[in-house]
């Protein structure tokens, strides 16, 4: 499923240049990395089923070294470590270090079944949806577009054959080789191969004509939770890995989407250069900044107010 972005159209001496960009699920699914996947869902499935094995043994193991060393009384159960009741004595010595090694490797064990045992949870997902978790906060930003403005149009994923086992088949195949040379791959009937590129210019355009310029009023550390903002906002941080970025009084942002207590938005440079970088993005507190009187009629509505709409 390539993802390719028509980044920039220049028309000069009558020749059309096109310029285009493989983004990262083009290169995730390029085709050394989707041949691998395949391996990693085996490994995904082994690997829990090797732990539960291994926790299996090691219950039992327990189970019944320690069944050979209890003893009861009216009141009171003794658990002698030092040697079994049984005659003759086990092979394999089991004492008190030996007891909390094995304990130690059930923990082991569990964890990695849970933990691998969620991995391929999410693979199969993946797989049968025919999606990357990118191509997914595509399609879910292309349905709130068209929410937003009320448009009679809709967006259907070009790479989603309809049908989740014409989905698995393109991944486990008889000969072991997953569907697909790594940048084309078979669409959905109706659909145009580009038809993801077109929605994310889209996106591109709507982002542009919606942004707001804000001006800074009151510097911003950068802090991920501010103590000096307001409790409100402290405790509304966005939950994101997403940077956020020093504000300085008198600079200018514009600002594409934002939360209640916080904005999101790229400073506006003099030097596009500064400090070897051409963009400086992230999170800031809304009450640093106010908007612009040019730009006074919009502003980026917070995340659930727009689904909402």
């Amino acid at each position: 499923m390539p993802c390719l972005l028509v980044l920039a159209l220049s028309l000069g001496g009558g020749n059309r240049k096109t310029l285009r960009i493989a983004c990262i699920s083009s290169i995730v699914k390029s085709a050394k990395h989707i041949r691998r996947h395949v391996r990693t869902i085996a490994g995904s499935v082994t690997a829990p089923l090797g732990c539960i094995h291994a926790a299996f043994i090691f219950v039992m193991t327990m189970y019944t070294q320690l069944y050979n060393r209890l003893s009861f009384g009216w009141n009171t159960v003794k658990i002698d470590m030092s040697a079994a009741r049984r005659d003759p004595l086990p092979i394999v010595p089991f004492g008190l270090a030996a007891f909390a090694a094995t304990l130690f490797a059930l923990g082991l064990a569990l964890g990695t079944t849970i933990a691998v045992g969620m991995l391929f949870v999410i693979q199969i997902k993946i797989i049968l949806r025919n999606k990357t978790s990118i191509e997914s906060w595509i399609e879910e930003k292309a349905k709130d577009r068209i929410q937003y403005y009320q448009l009679d149009e809709v967006f259907v994923f070009p790479y989603d054959l309809g049908s989740k086992w014409k989905n698995f088949k393109q991944v486990f195949t008889w000969s072991g080789v997953p569907e697909g040379d790594g940048l084309e791959w078979p669409i959905r009937e109706g659909c145009h191969p580009y038809s993801l590129t077109r929605e994310q210019l889209k996106q591109k355009a709507d982002k542009r004509v919606r942004s707001v310029r804000y001006k800074v009023i009151e510097d911003y550390s950068g802090a991920c939770c501010p103590l000096n903002r307001g409790i409100k906002t402290f405790f509304t941080s966005p939950c994101t890995e997403e940077p956020r970025i020093r504000l300085q009084k008198g600079e200018l942002i514009l600002a594409t989407r934002g939360l209640r207590y916080w904005l999101y938005g790229d400073k506006i440079l003099d030097d596009p250069f500064v400090e070897g970088t051409s963009r400086i993005r992230g999170w800031f507190p809304r009450n640093c900044v106010e908007k612009c009187p040019c730009d006074g009629e919009s502003d980026p509505a917070p995340e659930s107010e727009k689904k909402n709409r």
